[in-house]
This record gives structure tokens, C-alpha cells and sequence, in this order.
């Protein structure tokens, strides 16, 4: 009766042993896909904070640059409507 007894335990014993292990897996894998999770959302986070200040970044320096182009195409004007009138000067009095 003892053998028989000692058989059913020890039975017992190696059919809970991998039970017991794959709920110690099964609670590392929850802890892992939270973590992940996490991590993810923090990455999405940063991400749409950098691309929002290089989108800032890039909309000022777009309207400096349009400034800049602004003012030297107001130059260039001016000095070629400088530079039409001497010549037309030039021409009448070589007209003359």
C-alpha cells in the first residue's frame, strides 16, 4: 500500500511540476507585453513631441528664409530699376 501510495505522489508531483512552471511563464510573458506596452507608449510619445518641435523649427525657418528671399528680390528690383535708367538715360543722350 505504502509503494502504491509513494507512486500516486510522486505522479502527482511530476504532472504539477510543469503546471507550476508555466504559470511562472505565463505571469513573466503578461510582465513582459506590459512593459513592452509601455515602452511603446513612451516612444510614441517622444516621437510626436520631436516631430512637433522639428515641425516648429522648420515653419520658423521657413518663414525667415521666405523673409530674407523677400528682401533681397525687393533689392534686386530696386537696383535693376536703377540700373534700366541710367542705361536709358545713356540711350536718349546718345540719341540726341
Amino acid at each position: 500500500m505504502r509503494t502504491k501510495f509513494t507512486a500516486i505522489f510522486a505522479t502527482t508531483l511530476l504532472c504539477l511540476t510543469p503546471f507550476a512552471f508555466s504559470q511562472d511563464v505565463a505571469h513573466d510573458v503578461d510582465k513582459a507585453a506590459k512593459d513592452t506596452g509601455h515602452a511603446t507608449k513612451t516612444a510614441a510619445k517622444d516621437t510626436a513631441k520631436g516631430t512637433e518641435k522639428a515641425a516648429d523649427k522648420t515653419g520658423h525657418a521657413t518663414k525667415t528664409v521666405a523673409k530674407k528671399t523677400g528682401h533681397a528680390t525687393k533689392t534686386a528690383a530696386k537696383d535693376t530699376a536703377k540700373d534700366t535708367k541710367k542705361a536709358a538715360d545713356k540711350t536718349a543722350d546718345a540719341v540726341k
